[in-house]
Formats: structure tokens, C-alpha cells, sequence
């Protein structure tokens, strides 16, 4: 007996398809800040050309907006999925990164400028983030499988989910 794909709700796997892939550039232009500007624990074997901070602050902007669409959606339609540690563990590390490079001087690392709090804190979010998107995976997989990760993939929308209901969706309480 073939099983089925579990269905997710539309509003979910477009924030988090956008999320999965602006995490990624995220953390990959933060490495090459990080090797190219300070250096401390990274160095790239290689020279990269472009001006990263500016890369990375871009990935940073378009990540902005989801990612409060995301806690929002989270905190609502999402609560009982956040009692998964692995969920909640990958949430509070975007929430991290996101608010302390909202918080961050484009200047200070072309400056050399490395020991402001915020600085330090999108460092331990940028690991964090690393750890908790390890995990969710690992714990996606375990839970429900190839089948779980690629309901997340589904293109499928039910007639009760698609675009024009999700602002209903949000506002209901459950």
C-alpha cells in the first residue's frame, strides 16, 4: 500500500521555502564576511571578490520580512509545532540573526570595529542557526522521513489554503 505525502498548509511551505533559501546564502556570504573581515576563526584558502557585507546585508534585507511573516505564522497556525525543540531551537536562531544584523554598523567590520554586542551576537546566532538547521532536518527525517521533508516541497493547495485565505488563517485563533 503506497503511503502519502502528509499535507502542509500553503502559507507554511512558502515561508519556509523562502527561509530554506535565504538561510543558506545567509550563512554562506557570512562566512566569506567573516574569513575576508575578521578572521579570527575562519580563513578561506581563497580570495573572494565583491564586497560581501553588502551581499550579505542584501540576503539579510530580503530575509527581514519573512522572517517576521514566519514568527508570526509560528506563534499562530505554528504553535504546536514550536513544542519540537528542533523547530523551536531553528526559530529563536533565525529570530537571533535577523534582530542583531538589524542591529549591526555596515562600517564596523570594514573598520575592524569587532567587539560590539551585536556583532558577537549575530556570530553566536550564525552558529546557533547552523546547529538548529542540522537538527530540524535530522529530526524532520526521523519523525516522518523522506516523505515529511518533501510535503514541505508539495505544490499541491487545497481549495481552502491557497493565497486569499491565509490572512483569515492568521487571525483565527486555535
Amino acid at each position: 500500500m503506497a503511503r502519502t505525502i502528509p499535507y502542509q498548509p500553503s502559507l507554511l511551505r512558502l515561508l519556509h521555502g523562502i527561509t530554506a533559501v535565504l538561510i543558506p546564502l545567509a550563512w554562506l556570504s557570512g562566512l566569506v564576511v567573516l574569513a575576508k573581515h575578521d578572521g579570527r576563526w575562519v580563513r578561506l584558502p581563497f580570495a573572494v571578490p565583491g564586497d560581501w557585507i553588502d551581499i550579505h546585508g542584501s540576503v539579510g534585507a530580503l530575509l527581514w520580512p519573512v522572517a517576521l511573516l514566519f514568527v508570526v505564522y509560528a506563534i499562530g497556525l505554528g504553535r504546536a509545532r514550536l513544542r519540537q525543540a528542533a523547530n523551536a531551537a531553528a526559530l529563536l536562531g533565525l529570530v537571533l540573526a535577523v534582530g542583531s544584523g538589524k542591529l549591526m554598523q555596515e562600517d564596523w567590520l570594514r573598520t575592524g570595529q569587532l567587539d560590539h554586542l551585536a556583532y558577537h551576537l549575530h556570530l553566536l546566532a550564525w552558529m546557533l542557526i547552523t546547529g538548529a538547521v542540522i537538527w530540524h532536518i535530522g529530526s524532520v527525517l526521523r519523525r516522518g522521513g523522506v516523505r515529511l521533508a518533501a510535503s514541505m516541497a508539495q505544490l499541491h493547495v487545497r481549495e481552502n489554503d491557497g493565497p486569499r485565505h491565509w490572512v483569515s488563517q492568521l487571525l483565527q485563533r486555535r
